[in-house]
């Protein structure tokens, strides 16, 4: 048992620990090398998934790309009467009924 009783337990004297300023530096400068290796394992992980994504990326075709040939085609449909103005608004050009106002 560490304390006899329950009231040494609550008033037991502190624990003092002495470290010399060396040694503290010492684990502080540690610390902190511990801390950049970390640090810079993570940016090469990083790096290397970033890497793979991109090559992902080149590899892949540009989506659409096959839709790309239909913008460069011509079209093909005439409006009855010759007249080709373009729809003045949204429910013209979803209708294609041309209203002349």
């Amino acid at each position: 048992m560490l304390y006899p009783s329950l009231f040494d337990s609550f008033f037991a004297p502190t624990r003092v620990i002495v470290v010399s300023e060396e040694r503290l530096q010492a684990a502080e400068r540690k610390a902190k090398q511990e801390q950049i290796e970390t640090i810079e394992a993570r940016i090469n992980d990083l790096s290397q998934y970033r890497d793979s994504l991109s090559n992902e990326l080149k590899k892949q075709s540009k989506p659409g790309k096959d839709l790309d040939q239909l913008d460069t085609m011509p079209c093909e449909y005439q409006p009855p009467g010759g007249e080709t103005r373009e729809p003045q608004s949204l429910e013209e050009a979803l209708t294609g009924v041309v209203s002349d106002v």
